[in-house]
């Protein structure tokens, strides 16, 4: 006959082997490297919207990796790199190609690192510039967006993008939690 104490033992051992075959905890980030994976990220992320820099398309879609993509926009959802370039592409050629001087101003950039091999980014950008027919335009809107580090390069695994009503994004933003800030 198995006693009381003899079960408690038991699933006092049952508990200390189910806490040890857990995933130990990663190691916390030093704040240098995490200051520094962030910085990375913000850099690449400027650098990639820069609208002045020649081959737009492929600079933006360098961000992406060669494998599923996900990405929400405009209320549809992208799987494909393939689908996410023809959308970047008719971007580019109906309003970018259009937009005279324009400036990519993000507005806000939050970046969470998770891991030295992943990271969050939440955004917000306007895009001042003037029309064709020389009338002022802004396009403002949002942006999330999952990064994981693969080899050297920061890829967006999955994002998602708000556009901002065009009333809104005429007015003024404030300087906090800007790039750089």
């Amino acid at each position: 006959m198995i006693g009381p104490r003899f079960c408690r033992l038991s699933v006092a051992w049952a508990v200390l082997f189910v806490a040890g075959c857990r995933p130990a905890e990663p190691a916390p980030i030093p704040d240098a490297e995490r200051t520094a994976i962030e910085d990375e990220i913000r850099k690449l992320i400027v650098d990639t919207y820069d609208l002045t820099a020649p081959n737009v398309v492929d600079r933006l879609m360098a961000l992406y990796p060669e494998a599923a993509i996900y990405s929400a926009s405009s209320g549809q959802i992208t799987t494909s790199r393939a689908e996410l370039r023809r959308q970047v592409e008719a971007f580019w050629e109906f309003v970018g190609s259009n937009m005279k001087d324009p400036e990519w101003d993000w507005t806000s950039m939050h970046v969470d690192v998770l891991a030295r091999d992943a990271a969050v980014v939440t955004a917000s950008y306007r895009i001042p510039h003037t029309t064709p027919r020389n009338a002022p335009h802004v396009i403002a809107g949002a942006w999330t967006a999952v990064f994981v580090k693969r080899g050297q390069r920061w890829l967006v695994m999955h994002e998602h993008l708000s556009d901002l009503p065009e009333v809104a994004a005429t007015s003024e933003v404030p300087e906090e939690g800007r790039p750089g800030q």
